[in-house]
């Protein structure tokens, strides 16, 4: 644990100097010969035969987009063609020793790394296994239109249908591997190793990494290859992910059998270019990429460069990085040299590079230059090279009239798209594996501490010590851990995890419960801990993060709003997302630590946004986050962490949930209905008090729920009072509020007696804690809104001013 990580000040302040490892530039030298005799000529002549694959599919695409036709195949494609051609030796060479179990992650230049993965299972599967991929993938979709009429081998078959599956996809057709909902920049197909492509630039570094985090968490085989641009190297999530992956903890402090550095690779296709910049010499400053390693950790990541215009020396450096992966010495930094002839995309003229610089790069082109070590070394002749480049055209000409067939392959209808925004599965464990602990016993202090508490404060008259009650922080920590006993694949991280118990300290006793694999602290890295939290879902675990601040969230904006909420709908439902991410919600520390941005998530589809203010729906709505396959963004208020229970009778000390997007009537009443969401619903119960001492009778209904959400308790309650107030702790301009008064307003239009009311925090700063009642709602807010718009208090005196001129004339100031 850290705090037996002694810090000793004469050891930290020493004099001395730093000395660093060597890194290795294009080094690889061994014969043909002695490949020949590695490898067996079948399997070089395959090399030959993807890299001429690759070159010809991106080829077709290129023409496609330029000139409407290939071949004399006429068509249209409006999406986007991100071409690597150049690049196949790169591509072709790492998949030419990775396995099934090992996993690639792409870019939006990664049509060339997906044929060659294919490629690289299909020739390493039996038929039979092949197969039984191909019959079983999509009940067979991609078989049906491929098969009838095909009279190769199995292997020949498995062929077809990944250039097809791929192809459909960029064309956006049903039969592709993602029903055309990935496309282009985000095509992928799990059965042979292939995972999302990100069309974010390095968007794959820290979703690649928490896929291996997955692995070495659960003993899983085969490492993980993030495959980025050297352009990335500018992009903070990328510096996050290095970071993450090469963390002390994971070799000096987990479990012996989980010991080990991230089994993955971080392999850079430099190309030199990012867009119409040039990386050396102009928008970067490393010189030699792989120089990037000795910045994050003594080993220098075990950098080191290499010719990707040799397919034999890709393989010959990512075979060497697997036996050091395999040791526990990851991660792994390759910097592999290569080069695009085309530019950035077709719109993309190559205005900002001489002509006469890709001529020299076409003079030492890959797939010629390999062709011709297979000419010397007797393996091929030129009738045997002309014979695996007229294959891979006649391929093309097989597949690309199928895959532009508007009956064989449809495009999706568009209410189809909707049904998979989100999963909607119950699920208890992700694995079968038992789940490893430590102290879950009644000995551990929180267990025992909770034991002793009074779990509902209704009936207790007089009330305990704060002390003795079940609060929001004591659900938190029931919920994880029953999770954490259940399901074997959970494990949750963030900035104070472990020791601190968590943001505000709702995880306190699960250190004592949990091995360090499954709960650790992390570096500050907001998009690292939500990157890390989609690529282990991806991989099929279950993980929980947590951002210790509302604020903090964009940092993770792309991880968020990019990553977390569209795999699902991107993979068509091939993937699932069971992550959950605990936000809290700020107060008292200012302007940048104290701010409510349910509005900006609810925004992005795609993802379930829940925000609870009872104990009893803390515990309820994170078992139903736990329980099942979607991703969720869990907020809390700071608030609420010692709140006790007041509505229920019982906080159940077993499992329950609490029905997904269901409103909860707080108190019943006639005149008014008041909605809140989040902590708000305390300060409308005190105005719901003040008000019945005016004569007026107030509902007032908590959300708990943002997405999903059921308008039917809601609509009820305003057409059985007529007015509506909607209240949050959120900024009122722009608050999800207006969503839910816009609703209510179409549904509900012909029974309100005057618009719908939002209240929420001004359009400020959030000053300082002895000014948040100046800035957050307050009970009289509710009064004097209520006195100004919908019905005059006989003897309420307004203490602020909410009326709709006043309204109106701060939207002038822009405040």
């Amino acid at each position: 644990m850290p705090k037996h990580l002694f810090i000793d000040p004469a050891t930290a302040r020493a004099s001395g100097f730093i000395d660093s490892p060597r890194i290795p530039l294009c080094q690889y030298a061994t014969p043909i010969g002695d490949e020949l005799n590695r490898y067996g000529k079948t399997a070089l002549v395959g090399v030959l035969e993807d890299m001429v694959l690759i070159r010809e599919f991106e080829t077709m695409l290129h023409k496609i987009k330029m000139e409407g036709s290939y071949e004399g195949v006429k068509y249209e494609h409006a999406g986007p063609a991100h071409l690597s051609i150049g690049q196949e030796a790169s591509s072709v060479g790492q998949a030419l020793e990775l396995g099934i179990d090992d996993h690639i992650f792409g870019s939006h230049r990664s049509h060339g790394e997906i044929l060659a993965k294919g490629m690289s299972a299909i020739r390493k599967l039996s038929e039979a296994d092949l197969d039984k991929v191909m019959r079983g993938f999509d009940s067979g979709a991609i078989l049906k239109v491929i098969e009838p009429g095909f009279s190769g081998s199995g292997k020949a078959l498995a062929t077809r249908f990944l250039v097809y599956g791929a192809l459909a996809e960029i064309f956006a057709r049903v039969p592709g591997f993602n029903k055309g909902l990935g496309g282009s920049m985000h095509a992928f197909f799990t059965p042979f190793g292939i995972y999302p492509n990100n069309a974010l630039v390095g968007g794959s570094a820290d979703i690649a990494m928490g896929a291996s985090l997955f692995k070495r968490v659960n003993g899983k085989p085969g490492i993980v290859v993030a495959n980025i641009g050297d352009a990335s190297m500018g992009c903070g999530p990328v510096w996050e992910a290095l970071n993450f992956a090469s963390m002390d903890q994971l070799t000096k402090l987990w479990p012996e059998h989980r010991r080990g550095g991230l089994p993955i690779i971080f392999n850079f296709m430099n190309n030199m270019y990012g867009m119409g910049g040039q990386t050396v010499g102009e928008t970067m400053g490393f010189q030699v990429l792989a120089r990037i390693g000795l910045a994050v950790n003594p080993d220098g990541m075990h950098s080191e460069r290499v010719d990707g215009y040799n397919p034999l020396a890709v393989a010959d450096a990512v075979r060497r990085k697997k036996a050091l992966l395999a040791s526990g010495k990851g991660p792994v930094l390759l910097d592999t040299l290569t080069y695009r002839y085309s530019g950035h995309s077709p719109s993309d003229a190559s205005s900002y590079r001489d002509k006469a610089e890709v001529e020299a790069w076409q003079a030492v082109d890959s797939i010629n230059g390999y062709a011709e070590q297979l000419k010397k070394a007797g393996i091929l002749d030129d009738a045997g090279i002309q014979g695996v480049k007229d294959r891979a055209k006649a391929l093309m000409l097989a597949v690309l009239p199928l895959a532009i067939d508007p009956v064989k392959s449809p495009r999706i209808q568009p209410e189809e798209i909707g049904k998979l925004m989100l999963s909607n599965r119950t699920v208890e464990k992700l694995s079968d594996a038992k789940p490893e602990l430590l102290d879950v016993s009644e000995n551990n202090p929180r267990i025992k501490q909770i034991a002793g508490k009074v779990r509902s404060l209704v009936g207790q008259n007089p009330a305990p010590a704060k002390a003795k009650q079940y609060n929001v922080s004591d659900g938190i920590f029931e919920a994880m851990l029953h999770h954490f006993r259940t399901d074997p694949t959970m494990a949750a991280w963030g900035e104070e995890n472990r020791d601190w118990g968590g943001a505000f300290g709702a995880y306190r006793g699960l250190t004592e419960a949990l091995p360090y694999h499954r709960l650790f602290n992390s570096p500050i890295s907001e998009g690292a801990i939500v990157g890390a939290g989609v690529g282990y879902a991806l991989a099929g675990g279950r993980a929980v993060v947590e951002l210790m601040y509302c604020d903090f969230l964009g940092r993770a904006g792309d991880e968020v709003f990019n990553q977390m909420a569209k795999w699902q709908s991107m993979s068509a439902g091939v993937l699932t997302m069971p992550l959950t991410l605990r936000i809290s919600v700020g107060s008292k520390y200012g302007a940048q630590h104290s701010q409510d941005w349910v509005a900006m998530v609810a925004h992005v589809p795609g993802l379930k946004v829940a925000f609870p203010a009872t104990p009893y729906d803390h515990k309820g709505i994170l078992h139903s986050a736990l329980s099942g396959t979607d991703p969720v963004v869990f907020f809390e208020s700071q608030r609420l962490y010692t709140q006790a229970e007041v509505f229920e009778k019982d906080v159940p000390a077993g499992f329950y949930t609490v029905p997904e997007g269901q409103p909860a009537i707080r108190r019943v009443g006639q005149d008014v209905t008041i909605i809140t969401l989040g902590a708000t619903l305390y300060r409308a119960l005190e105005a719901a008090e003040l008000l019945a001492k005016q004569g007026v009778s107030a509902e007032v209904i908590d959300l708990r729920w943002a997405v999903p959400l059921d308008y039917d308790i809601l609509v009820q309650s305003v057409k059985k009072t007529g007015r509506v107030i909607c209240a949050s702790d959120a900024c009122e301009r722009g608050s999800f509020m207006h969503t839910v008064a816009g609703g209510l307003t179409k549904a509900c239009f012909g029974r309100l007696d005057a618009p719908p009311i939002v209240i929420g925090a001004r359009n400020w700063i959030s000053p300082c804690a002895e000014m948040e009642n100046d800035y957050y709602p307050q009970a009289a807010w509710f009064l004097d809104a209520i006195h100004e718009q919908l019905l005059p208090l006989k003897d309420w005196k307004p203490v602020t001013n909410q009326t709709t001129g006043e309204a109106l004339k701060r939207a002038r100031a822009g405040i």
